[in-house]
Parts: C-alpha cells; sequence; structure tokens
C-alpha cells in the first residue's frame, strides 16, 4: 500500500506551499492541537504522579508496611513472635512498641495525642523517624529518663519547646484515698519532630522510649504489637496475609492499606480519569484532521484524477493522503512530547515563579498536603500518550483517503 511514488508525493503535498491559505491554517491548526493536548496530558500526569510520590514519602516514612498485634491487645511472648517473623525472607525488619491514647497538658493547655513507646535503634530500621526530627535526637530517647519527642504542630498547640515539661494524663485510674484518680505521669521534651502536613502526624504523635511506655500503660514485658518493613510495601497486602497463616489464628495481622489506601487509590482514580478527560483534546484536533483532509482531498480533486489517469490505484491514492495526515499528526506529537517533556521537568519553577510574579499562592498545605506543586514524570505514560495520539491521527485519516481514492477521473477533470 505504502509505495515509494505514494510516499514522495505525500511528502510534496506536505511541504508545498498551498494556494488556499485557509486549509493551511486549518492544518497548522490541527497540529498545534494535538500538541497541546499532549503537552497537557503529559504536564498534569506528571503533577499527579509528583502527589503520588509525596504522599508515598510522607506516609511511609511515618507508617510502617505492616503492624502484627493480637486480639487481646497485648502480646506477652513478643520475642518468640518476633523470631518468628524474622524466618520470612520477605521480613525486613521488626520493631516492638506499646502505644495508647492519652491526654498532654502544658501551660494550662490540653490536647489529644496517640503516644507510642518505641526501641530507638530498633525504629531506625522501621521509620524515617530519626531524620524528621529537627530538634533533638532520636538517641536522647532513654529508658528511665521519661524523654519524650513530640510532633512540631502539637509542641505548637501545647507552647512547648525542648526541655519543657509535659503531664500526660492516661485513661487508666490510681485507686487512692482521694478516691479513684486519673495516672499522671510528667515527661519532658527531648525532640521535636516535622514529618510534613496532610495526614496529622505533627499534630497527634508523641514517642517515648518503650520501657516508659510500658511503665505508663502498666504492660508489664508486654507490648502492643509489632512493626514490620519489607522491601516492597506495595506487596504488604499479600505479605500480611502470608504472615497470618504462618503466626496462627490469635495473630492480629494489619497492613497500612486499611488506614491510608483510600488515599492511593484517590489518586490513582484522579490519574485515570484525566487520562481520559484530557484524550479528549487529543481527539478534538483529530477531528480537525479530518477537516483538513477533506478539504484538501476537495481542493487536490484534479491532481487526483490525472494520478488515476496515469495510473495510479485507489490503494496509492489513499496511501498519499494517509501519509499526509500522518505526518501532521506526527509532527504535532513530537512537538507536543518535547513540550510536555520540558514542562513537566520544570512545572514547579514554573508555578513558583507565577506566584512570586503574582503574589498568590495556588497551593495550601492544609488542603492538598503540599505548599508547592511537585512534579515526576513517567516515560511509561509519555509513551502511552504519544501511542494514543498517533493512532488517534493515523484513524483520523482513513475516511479522507478514502474519499480520494473513490474519485471519478471523468467528473473531476469535466468542467476542467
Amino acid at each position: 500500500m505504502f509505495q515509494p511514488v505514494a510516499l514522495f508525493i505525500g511528502l510534496r503535498y506536505t511541504r508545498a506551499k498551498r494556494r488556499n491559505h485557509f486549509i493551511s491554517f486549518i492544518s497548522l491548526m490541527s497540529m498545534l492541537g494535538i500538541a497541546l493536548g499532549i503537552l497537557v496530558l503529559i504536564t498534569v500526569l506528571s503533577v499527579m504522579n509528583g502527589f503520588d510520590r509525596e504522599i508515598q514519602k510522607r506516609v511511609f516514612s511515618m507508617v510502617p508496611p505492616i503492624t502484627v498485634g493480637s486480639f487481646v491487645n497485648a502480646i506477652t511472648n513478643w520475642k518468640q513472635v518476633e523470631n518468628l517473623l524474622h524466618q520470612s525472607p520477605k521480613v525486613k525488619a521488626v520493631a516492638p512498641f506499646v502505644s495508647g491514647e492519652v491526654m498532654l497538658t502544658s501551660n494550662d493547655l490540653v490536647q489529644p495525642a496517640l503516644i507510642t513507646g518505641i526501641e530507638p535503634m530498633a525504629e531506625k530500621n522501621i521509620s524515617q523517624l530519626a531524620h524528621k526530627i529537627v530538634q533533638g535526637t532520636l538517641s536522647d530517647l532513654v529508658a528511665g529518663k521519661f524523654g519524650m519527642i513530640i510532633g512540631e504542630e502539637l509542641a505548637n498547640r501545647l507552647d512547648v519547646t525542648v526541655g519543657d515539661k509535659i503531664t500526660v494524663i492516661t485513661p487508666r485510674v490510681s485507686l487512692s484515698l482521694a478516691g479513684v484518680m486519673p495516672r499522671l505521669k510528667r515527661f519532658t521534651v527531648i525532640g521535636i519532630f516535622r514529618a510534613g502536613s496532610g495526614f496529622g502526624f505533627d499534630a497527634g504523635l508523641a514517642f517515648i522510649h518503650l520501657a516508659d511506655a510500658q511503665r505508663l500503660f502498666e504492660m508489664g514485658s508486654a507490648v502492643t504489637a509489632l512493626h514490620v518493613k519489607i522491601e516492597d510495601a506495595y506487596a504488604a497486602p499479600q505479605v500480611a496475609e502470608q504472615l497470618a497463616v504462618m503466626l496462627g489464628q490469635n495473630a492480629k495481622v494489619t497492613d497500612w492499606t486499611q488506614q491510608f489506601g483510600d488515599y492511593f487509590r484517590m489518586v490513582a482514580q484522579e490519574k485515570a480519569m484525566m487520562f481520559f478527560i484530557l484524550m479528549l483534546i487529543i481527539l478534538v484536533a483529530a477531528f480537525n484532521l479530518v477537516s483538513t483532509l477533506v478539504m484538501v482531498v476537495s481542493e487536490k480533486e484534479s491532481d487526483i484524477a490525472i494520478l488515476r489517469t496515469l495510473g495510479a490505484t485507489p490503494k496509492m491514492i489513499m496511501a498519499i493522503f494517509i501519509i499526509q495526515g500522518s505526518i501532521i499528526g506526527f509532527v504535532g506529537t513530537l512537538l507536543g512530547v518535547f513540550g510536555g517533556i520540558a514542562l513537566a521537568w520544570h512545572v514547579t519553577a514554573v508555578v513558583n515563579w507565577i506566584e512570586h510574579l503574582f503574589h498568590v499562592q495556588f497551593l495550601s498545605s492544609s488542603v492538598y498536603f503540599l505548599d508547592y506543586l511537585p512534579s515526576s514524570l513517567e516515560w511509561g505514560d509519555v509513551g502511552r500518550i504519544s501511542l494514543s495520539a498517533l493512532v488517534l491521527s493515523l484513524i483520523a485519516t482513513l475516511y479522507p483517503a478514502w474519499r480520494a481514492a473513490c474519485t471519478e477521473p471523468v467528473e473531476a477533470l469535466r468542467y476542467e
């Protein structure tokens, strides 16, 4: 079908200066429409990939992929459970913890919080808490010293800083001569961490040493549960099922998707919807390509008739206009891909420049988790978009090319 003669004439029609400037203008608009659609689609998907990446960093830096607990809210033989977990090749690290909801009070201010007792050395293998601390260090958390590391937002709400005292009020009660009294314990702030906004880590979490937490909640040598780290966090549901089978019915195994999976599913669904919605821009440009080629065919009827009388077959005529339309689609796709890649790589800087120029802020960290526009270009997205645009451009050429092939030489040359 695609003979050298058809290729030569198709390229000739593409390069030749047209007498009808309106058709040239419509061809240019079709090309730019395809390029603009691809540019926007690549940029938008890159921004959504950027949001997905930032959510991953914030969640996985503080939340372990798998948690192994017990249906009685305490594990007394946690050392044995830890040894069993290490027998699994997919388990990279294990860390015990004790957690409970408490009230924190200081300077006549009261805030609820989830307090977690951890082993500092083991926690370094599980989370990025040590790297999130902006004041103090994780190694300052020593058993028996009753030190506490709290989130930056929580510290602001309690109006405390490193060295200040915080009173912890637990739901457990103590019996005394004065009656039933809540359990109180004074802790010293030895560190402040900043995990980032959006998930409430900074406003609702506090960390103490595991031994201090066991004394605070009267756990003895038991722990609430074990945090488990695996190599691929996205495989957590499958690995959790395997661990549950290995540990038996008394083990309660949960994974991060049960708490934060909705965020990732939301981003994936929005990305899929944006892909199909923005593909409509490319589809509109493809329709413009149809109208352009129809007008070209009408203008070239006499040329088509002459070619037919010289022996050109209908397939050759179809090939000429398919090549011409495909070149328009290919050039538009190429421009869009290069433009989209360039914009995706620099969209953060461009948006920051616009915000600085007009003194506005497009993103608020309280709403979008971030106060800047992230971007992460994925070549798989670029490939899918490019292929889709080329296929739509090719399909758009079929009807005009078929119409050109059906041209009757006698009718076309009657009034010439």
